[in-house]
């Protein structure tokens, strides 16, 4: 019988991703126009989901009240991860009220449909869990894994820096209930418990771990700018979103929008203005007279005024760009934190 149940771990805040988390979790940014975690619903119910247990932690209650106790064609329960000890831990928090095999998927990451599909049909009693893998050159920043050839996982390594062939671990996962014991122990690093932790020590104990290899594409926002390719990915890809104005746009005859773009309900484009390619105007959003926004995710309720230039922009929510204001685009280095990141847009 098809596995029917999710959990989604959606209780982290995001803080690589800071201003844009500092009053939302990171599975509330948008993704296109819609929640990164609405992506993941999506997914999840497409494939034949319907009912999805959400941890929740940090800015919990915007998930919540976005979301309420339904999502289509799914149930919604939620379990409350007070601390944020680890994937692990909060995996761990859903013990008393799930049962049986369970699909667990990460709700700050897009992943395709099909990759999701590939794990609950390849995933059977005889493994203790079934990862989804892809093929992707930034594994190393990532979780590298070595498949041996009948399919099972042989190692996981994090963040790997030598040329062995690895897959990377999409964050989408099957598991049956005895993971649990796994995730408790050893004694956890850094005081957290990781979820590929506990897959590892499976691993060690001669559990049998799957690994099924999708085409699908794979997204993690990590930083503000990869909300860029996040929007770029998801108007190119068949499963991602359609370019569409709202009917409820009020877009000026003399304005130019150039596809794809995503134009939300009540938004307005003024006169002479030009709105695309890889766009997306949240709800409410306004684009002044002769604006530029170009290659750019504009939140809801933004405000851009009258001959102001956007390229390669991230906005928060209820931002004002004054007239006339430039935010170019092209490559520079960014610090965050203690890390420079070099030539990014």
């Amino acid at each position: 019988m098809p596995i029917r149940s999710a959990v989604v771990l959606a209780a982290g805040e995001g803080a690589r991703l800071r201003p844009l988390t500092e009053h939302r979790p990171k599975p509330m940014l948008p993704a296109a126009t819609k929640p990164i975690l609405e992506h993941v619903f999506d997914a999840l119910v497409d494939a034949g989901i319907t009912e999805i247990t959400v941890v929740v932690g940090y800015g919990r209650t915007h998930v919540q009240s976005h979301f309420g106790s339904t999502y289509r064609d799914a149930s919604i329960d939620y379990v409350v991860q007070d601390k944020q000890l680890g994937s692990g831990h909060a995996l761990l928090e859903t013990g008393s009220i799930v049962s049986g095999p369970q699909l667990v998927l990460n709700g700050d990451q897009l992943v395709e449909r099909g990759i999701i599909e590939d794990v609950r049909e390849a995933h059977d009693g005889e493994a203790v869990a079934t990862v989804g893998l892809v093929r992707d050159a930034d594994v190393a920043n990532y979780g590298g894994v070595i498949l041996v050839d009948d399919g099972r996982i042989a190692e996981i390594v994090e963040r790997p820096r030598d040329d062995r062939n690895y897959y990377l671990n999409a964050g989408v996962y099957a598991f049956e209930p005895e993971l649990f014991e796994y995730l408790r122990g050893p004694e956890p690093q850094f005081n957290e418990y990781s979820l590929v932790d506990g897959i590892a020590n499976a691993i060690d104990a001669n559990e049998t771990v799957r690994g099924v290899s999708s085409d699908g594409f794979w997204i993690d926002a990590t930083y503000p700018w990869d909300l860029l390719e996040v929007t770029e990915t998801l108007l190119e890809s068949a499963d991602g979103v359609e370019s569409t104005v709202s009917p409820d746009a009020r877009i000026h005859d003399s304005a130019t929008v150039v596809e794809p773009v995503v134009i939300s309900a009540d938004c307005v484009v003024g006169p002479g203005s030009v709105v695309g390619p890889n766009v997306a105007l949240g709800e409410n959003a306004t684009v002044g007279a002769n604006a530029v926004v170009d290659n750019s995710v504009v939140d809801v309720d933004a405000r851009i005024g009258s001959n102001a230039t956007l390229i390669d922009c991230v906005t928060g929510r209820r931002v004002r760009i004054g007239a006339g204001s430039t935010v170019d685009g092209g490559p520079g280095d960014v610090r965050v934190g203690d890390r420079v990141h070099e030539n990014e847009r």
